[in-house]
């Protein structure tokens, strides 16, 4: 059988062939209605059809890929959401992904760099796995590179998204107020770390909003593990006065936290509630109990940086290098806040 071609999907969508090349080409919007969109996508899928990539990137001089070079993937727990969303939002405009990792290695970074130039990709997303500002490898042009989940050393010098770590914070400690609490404490994040301080300001944020002055024995920088958490949550909950609640600066801190909380004796959610950060994959959700978390939105990143290359692209413009989009945290409800005790008798 012979290939199904946009001229018999048009013939039968009772639709013109330029009718079929908006829809394919991404410039259906505003040119063609909802229904007749559908129409044509229907009649594509029942005769299989496809475009032929090679010949329109050769028409646009594009290569309808986009290169992804990030550092750590293969040990992340949170790689496979980036990259995800990174080729879904690609595939939605008839584009692909090359994935490449550098493992923080200058070598294999200006090797990956060097590949990508050769299969003159669309554009680059460069990713880090862990929120930081990151010199970027010389060879990657700024007109066709956005950052996902860094920055920049020098600010608007590369188009950026990140998620919006103050917000998160705020909500973090929100989700606590909102269920009565106000004897609060933040544990967690390294001195110096751009997330850990984002988190932190955001903590302070909410406690201010509400009128709670912060207690600074309780607001600990314990570094990012379970050791770390269990240690700082002994210390503070192992006090002749304790909090009802604790923000900690990541899923792992949480976990220890919640060792802590079963080693001295003390209930959680009922005497203790605890929010995480980060819900990460085969831990937040499987603590008992389940931990009430903020989501880092590494799907939406990958997607978002996507989009905003291949928008510059299509346009037939640069990436506005000075954009710096941040993202929104969203709380994931679980099991692991109450209202305080005080507050569940009515007081």
């Amino acid at each position: 059988m012979s290939r199904p071609t946009a001229r018999d999907v048009a013939e039968l969508a009772g639709v013109s062939r330029a009718a079929v090349s908006f829809v394919f080409s991404g410039r259906a919007a505003g040119n063609l209605s909802a229904k007749t969109q559908a129409r044509i996508r229907k009649a594509a899928d029942q005769l299989g059809y496809r475009p032929d990539e090679v010949a329109r990137s050769l028409r646009k001089q594009r290569s309808a890929v986009i290169g992804l070079l990030s550092d750590e993937i293969a040990t992340s727990p949170f790689a496979g959401r980036l990259v995800l969303g990174a080729m879904e939002a690609a595939r939605e405009r008839g584009h692909q992904v090359l994935l490449l990792e550098s493992r923080l290695d200058p070598a294999a970074e200006a090797e990956a760099v060097a590949e990508l130039r050769a299969r003159r990709v669309d554009g680059i997303v460069y990713a880090a796995m862990s929120m930081r500002r990151t010199n970027v490898p010389d060879g990657i042009d700024p007109s066709r590179t956005v950052l996902a989940n860094c920055l920049p050393r020098e600010p608007g010098s590369y188009a950026s998204v990140v998620p919006d770590e103050r917000k998160g914070g705020r909500c973090a400690v929100d989700v606590l107020i909102e269920a009565g609490h106000r004897e609060i404490a933040l544990l967690g994040g390294s001195t110096g770390d751009i997330a850990a301080s984002d988190r932190a300001r955001g903590f302070r944020d909410g406690l201010r909003a509400a009128g709670i002055t912060a207690r600074e024995e309780w607001v600990l920088r314990a570094g990012w593990q379970i050791d770390e958490g269990y240690a700082a949550a002994l210390r503070v909950l192992g006090g002749p006065a304790r909090p009802t609640g604790v923000v900690c600066a990541n899923d792992r801190v949480a976990t220890g936290t919640l060792l802590a909380a079963a080693r001295l004796g003390i209930d959680v959610p009922t005497e203790l509630s605890v929010v995480g950060y980060d819900d990460q994959d085969q831990m937040a959700d499987h603590l008992v109990p389940a931990l009430t978390t903020i989501a880092l939105p590494h799907h939406e990143m990958g997607a978002t940086a996507v989009r905003m290359l291949l928008d510059a692209s299509e346009a037939g413009e640069p990436v506005d290098r000075a954009a710096a989009r941040r993202l929104t945290c969203p709380v994931v409800a679980r099991d692991s806040v109450r209202p305080p005790a005080g507050a569940r008798r009515g007081h």
